[in-house]
């Protein structure tokens, strides 16, 4: 199978598919190749499954190759719906992107003149969300080397849209959290936001209609800054803690109960681990938590098999708990989930 994963950690995920007991077979820019993979992966964007080699000097004879397995595996097949087809490859090797455009064009044109009704189908982009998706992949490791097949897994990392009034770059990754999630903040509910400033997370949820309570010393830039939605309270996140006490009316907006809780803090990650994260999720202070750990000081490998180990806190008190290293991501995972009661 072929693992696409962002270009750059290709070292780290050959790691924890062979931490997982996985054979790498080969690796590029962006991409790894392996006999199987474990069920849940980190640094895996997405993979391409019982996938085959195609060849070619030109454009013309990618084409062919492509338009041939695919007409091929679809012997018996009905397609009614949209279906994913995707042509990618490492924007590292310069130029690249005007071959694998131009093979795709003239895909489409063999493709149309075959079979129009299911051309017309197609959709130029990944499924939103995280599962399986049958449709068309083909990725390219050299100019004249590709991979195709028809069965993705789609792990949930994906390019977002940014937001002119997003304070900061941080924006995108939380945005990028809630497809893995497969959730997202709503009107009526409640958001703490533990080390806010300059707001990016907090904004993001403001602008959804929930209620924010912005916990930082630092101040709230861009759309943060006095957002109606947003309240702000000049504290230390590893200080606070919520107060749901029975309150007057008007009173603190925790006093309901907290849906969600946001972290993204730059702090040695087990710090962020014990001093909030796990008191939080074994207190039952919030219900879903999006919450990024910083792994450029530490083992990244090692952080995960701490992160997956069966009874721990995370694993008990969110069994369905997804790490992930996202597309907006840095040297950092990105952590969701929903508390179990």
């Amino acid at each position: 199978m072929l693992i696409v994963c962002q270009a750059g950690f290709e070292n780290l995920l050959v790691r924890e598919l062979a931490a997982g007991g996985a054979k790498v077979l080969a690796q590029g820019p962006g991409w790894v190749r392996a006999e199987s993979a474990p069920a849940e992966l980190a640094f895996a964007h997405w993979t391409l499954d019982a996938e085959s080699p195609v060849q070619g000097d030109s454009v013309n004879a990618l084409a062919q190759q492509i338009a041939d397995s695919f007409l091929q595996s679809l012997q018996g097949e009905k397609v009614t719906e949209p279906w994913p087809c995707v042509f990618g490859g490492p924007a590292e090797l310069v130029g690249l992107g005007r071959r694998i455009s131009s093979v795709e064009a003239a895909f489409f044109e063999r493709l149309k003149k075959r079979i129009a009704r299911v051309a017309k189908l197609a959709v130029a982009d990944l499924p939103r969300g995280v599962g399986p998706a049958r449709g068309l992949a083909v990725w390219f490791t050299d100019f004249g080397a590709a991979v195709v097949g028809r069965n993705l897994a789609i792990n949930g990392p994906r390019r977002m849209a940014d937001d002119p009034l997003a304070p900061s770059r941080s924006y995108l990754k939380v945005e990028e959290a809630y497809v893995v999630l497969g959730r997202e903040p709503a009107a009526g509910e409640t958001v703490v936001d533990l080390g806010a400033a300059p707001g990016g997370w907090s904004y993001s949820a403001a602008k959804r209609g929930a209620r924010v309570i912005a916990i930082d010393n630092g101040p709230l830039k861009g759309g943060a800054l006095d957002h109606p939605h947003i309240e702000h309270r000049r504290e230390d996140a590893f200080r606070y803690q919520p107060s749901f006490a029975k309150a007057s009316e008007g009173a603190a907006l925790e006093n309901k109960g907290c849906d969600w809780l946001f972290c993204d803090m730059v702090e040695e990650p087990h710090h962020v681990l014990r001093s909030i994260v796990e008191p939080w999720l074994e207190r039952g202070w919030c219900r879903r938590f999006v919450v990024n750990l910083k792994f450029g000081r530490v083992d990244p490998i090692a952080l995960l098999q701490e992160l997956r180990q069966p009874g721990s806190i995370l694993q008990r008190c969110a069994p369905g708990l997804r790490i992930r290293h996202l597309y907006h991501d840095r040297e950092e995972f990105t952590l969701t989930g929903e508390v179990v009661p």
